[in-house]
């Protein structure tokens, strides 16, 4: 068994771009708990800002996602390719909708309890295992390269001018996106936490931050609330929304 809860905030802004999966239901506001038994997935879509219609390019996104009945490696890359190309179809015969993107960042977990990851932006997924916190996908953002190239530092990434360029993600019109699909490197083991969450989030509080929240004897539900608390309270001029899932009791 596993429970799932997650929690989605438009803070300051007037509306709310960001959305979240959890199991079958689609959640653009409030938050959510629930028991799961696999095959089931978990998502965050991150609507673009600067671009058209960010809110329904990432609920249109995760209500596809929600259909995916086959969740193995290569079936998911087509899947996941072929909601691109559908975001991409519908804002180029709607104007009001033109080239809205999304990212997405999630799990899928299948009927023999693999656990596949997926990504396409600068949406994270992080793991806390025996009081340590570590991310496991791969922000697909300029940042992110400058620093794997050793031109910025960790420190400088989150004031950078161009923090907020991504390379392309699920609806672009002109290009076509990097779908990062893998097993999860290191497992899922029981009691370990799965974390997914949006850049309202990640962009405001450190790894350090959120590990020390999630070393908190409180619920897992409490937790995201907290951890959403710190990030408006620290100036986040974003969406916020964050997901968590425990694997919890092995089935005999």
């Amino acid at each position: 068994m596993y429970y799932c809860c997650g929690i989605t905030e438009k803070g300051i802004m007037p509306h709310n771009e960001d959305a979240l999966l959890i199991g079958k239901h689609v959640m653009t506001a409030g938050m959510l708990e629930q028991p799961m038994k696999p095959p089931f997935a978990v998502a965050v879509s991150d609507g673009v800002s600067g671009e058209n219609a960010g809110e329904l390019a990432s609920a249109m996104c995760l209500e596809y996602i929600k259909e995916i009945e086959d969740y193995r490696k290569s079936q998911l890359y087509g899947e996941i390719m072929e909601i691109h190309e559908k975001l991409a179809e519908y804002s180029r015969n709607d104007a009001e909708s033109c080239n809205m993107q999304t990212t997405l960042c999630g799990i899928a977990v299948d009927e023999n309890e693999r656990v596949t990851v997926f990504n396409v932006g600068d949406s994270r997924l992080y793991r806390f295992r025996d009081g340590e916190l570590k991310q496991i996908t791969r922000d697909q953002s300029l940042v992110q390269l400058l620093y794997e190239e050793g031109t910025i530092t960790n420190e400088e990434r989150k004031t950078h001018v161009h923090r907020n360029i991504i390379f392309p993600v699920l609806g672009n019109i002109k290009d076509t996106p990097k779908i990062d699909i893998e097993e999860i490197d290191g497992g899922f083991e029981y009691g370990d936490v799965l974390l997914i969450c949006s850049d309202g989030l990640s962009d405001y509080l450190s790894t350090i931050d959120i590990q020390e929240v999630m070393e908190y004897s409180k619920s897992l539900l409490k937790r995201l609330e907290i951890l959403v608390e710190m990030a408006l309270e620290r100036g986040c001029n974003d969406n916020i929304s964050a997901a968590a899932v425990v694997r919890y009791i092995k089935e005999e």
